[in-house]
Parts: C-alpha cells; structure tokens; sequence
C-alpha cells in the first residue's frame, strides 16, 4: 500500500501506510504521522468528505503536525485505495450510514489506540462530519473532541432541485425495484472534475484548486463521480438520524463547528441551527468560505486555524 505525490503536492515526512480491515474484514487503507515538534498536543483523527482520499489533506497533515500533533487519515470503504463494492469505481455507493461508522470503530481499535498518543480528537470534513456526529453519540467513544468543518447535516435544495421529502420517498421506492446501483443521473457518473476555476462551488483559492485538479490525474481512480441512488437514501436516513432529538440528547462530547457562507452543498444556516440543538457545541461562521473551509484561500484558512489553535490552547513552536 502506498501514497502518492505531485511536485505541488508531496508526501509528509516520516509516513506509517498500511491497511486495517474494516468491520466486515474488508481493507481499508490508512496513513499516519508523528508531530513534527517537542510539545506533544496528542493525537488528531482526520475524516475526509465525499470522494477525498488521503493525498488531499497533506497539507493539512503537515498543518497539524507542526502544533504538535499525531495524525491519522483513513480512506472511507468505496473512497481512494479502500475496498470498492461496484465494479464502476466511478460510482460512490453504500447501503447504510452505519457501515462508514462501524469502520471508524475499526480503524480507532487498530490503528489509532496502539499507536497514537491521546488525547484523541476528530477533524471532519463534510460527509466525514455526519459520520463522525453518528460516531460521537455513541457510549464509550474515543473522541474528546471534535472540529467539524460544513458537516453534512442537511443537503443543499441547490442539490437535491426538488424537496427532500420527495427526494427520499423517491429513493426508498427505486431501491426497493432494485435500482439502488444505479447513478441519481442518467448519464455515466463521471470520476473528472476539471471544470472550469471560476465555475468550482468548492474553493475561491485557484492554487489550491489546480492543485488538487493534478493530483486527481495521478490518483484517477480515486475521485467518484455522481453517488448512486442508494447512497443518497443511505445518506438522507443518516440525516433523520442525526436530526432526531434522540441523537441530540446522546451527544455529548465538546464539538466547534463551521459553517461556509457561500457553501452551495451544506446550508450554512442549517449547521449554525445544528450547533444549538447540541449541549456543548459552537459555531462559527465564515462569510467569504466556499464548501472545502481546508482547501481555501490563505485568508480563510487563517481564520480557520486561529479557532482552531483557541479551541485546543495550541501553542505553536
């Protein structure tokens, strides 16, 4: 198992890559890291988005390491170098939300608690923030904390064009003809995303954005295009679940929040609402942000890293 590199993209040093078996012994891949300083801050579990992998958070790896923490990054099953269940690696499917986090609970026994230090908290991108707010409400979860950047508590009616309800009983009635592979649009799904800059939805940062567009021609394989029709049923019964005042009331592991002002995928209100339905949990608003807070401009990381370094009393060397 290995990692791969782009001359704007390298690998950080000193790399641990491996794989760990899910919950149903499929291989998962996973990378992690030491600090790169003496001031130990304990460990930071990495949760990517839909259709990330580990390659593109390097820099952000290195961004935590040089506060002093541990870092560990895993490919979701259907996601990067993990198990695929469809032969068209270009389609993401999965059948339930609980599969995403049953492998979390693999991944912490494994990899994370024999080798990392604690204390042990979570920083979340989208799709990996939904999992990770269905992870945190169980007993006996590992997190102290967690930094959740747009997590996918709502999908955007942008997306969904037509109301959620429909949407879903839409879903629930094409999986149940048997439809649930299929892609939610009629055309081939389609693992390519260089469009052009200034039509992106994702990140105002052009170097960031040509970077990650390279990096998806060496790891081509690895980008997904349009999810299948099961995993958007799959992933608007995750949203009940997590909506539900009974996952509130189980919460109640300390969570910082934030929320894109220009985010055309995650309702930016619908996160700051989130955060106040949970007992210790803030969150902030960045006005200028698109979706990916993490691949933005220097500007809006800056802001974000400074909430970032207050919420965990970071110290930088």
């Amino acid at each position: 198992m290995q990692l791969f590199s782009t001359p704007r993209n390298p690998i950080p040093d000193g790399a641990t890559v491996g794989v760990f078996k899910g919950y149903d012994g499929k291989n998962l891949r996973y990378a992690r890291w030491e600090p790169t300083v003496r001031v130990k801050q304990g460990t930071i579990c990495v949760f990517t988005g839909y259709s990330e992998y580990i390659e593109k958070y390097f820099e952000t790896v290195s961004d935590l390491r040089r506060r002093g923490f541990a870092v560990t990054v895993m490919d979701w099953r259907g996601h990067g170098a993990s198990y695929r269940s469809m032969n068209d690696l270009r389609k993401g499917h999965i059948d339930d939300f609980s599969e995403y986090e049953n492998d979390i609970q693999c991944f912490m026994r494994e990899i994370v608690l024999p080798n990392c230090p604690s204390p042990y908290n979570a920083l979340a991108h989208s799709m990996g923030g939904h999992i990770v707010l269905r992870s945190i409400s169980k007993a006996g979860t590992c997190f102290d904390r967690v930094v959740l950047l747009a997590p996918m508590v709502k999908i955007h009616s942008s997306i969904l064009v037509i109301p959620p309800k429909l949407i879903h009983a839409y879903c629930k009635v094409a999986k149940a003809l048997g439809w649930g592979y299929n892609s939610l649009l009629s055309e081939p799904a389609s693992n390519t995303t260089r469009i052009n800059f200034n039509s992106n939805g994702l990140t105002s940062c052009r170097e960031r954005y040509l970077r990650n567009c390279i990096l998806q021609e060496v790891t081509s394989s690895f980008t997904l295009g349009v999810p299948t029709i099961g995993w958007l049923n799959a992933a608007l019964n995750s949203i009940d679940k997590i909506n539900s005042p009974e996952h509130f009331a189980k919460v109640r592991i300390p969570s910082l929040m934030f929320a894109a002002g220009m985010d055309n995928l995650v309702p930016c209100e619908a996160i700051e609402e989130y955060a106040t339905n949970l007992k210790s949990s803030t969150a902030i608003f960045l006005s200028k942000s698109r979706h990916e807070i993490l691949q933005e401009n220097d500007e809006i990381r800056a802001q974000f890293w400074t909430a970032f370094d207050a919420y965990f009393d970071v110290t930088k060397s």
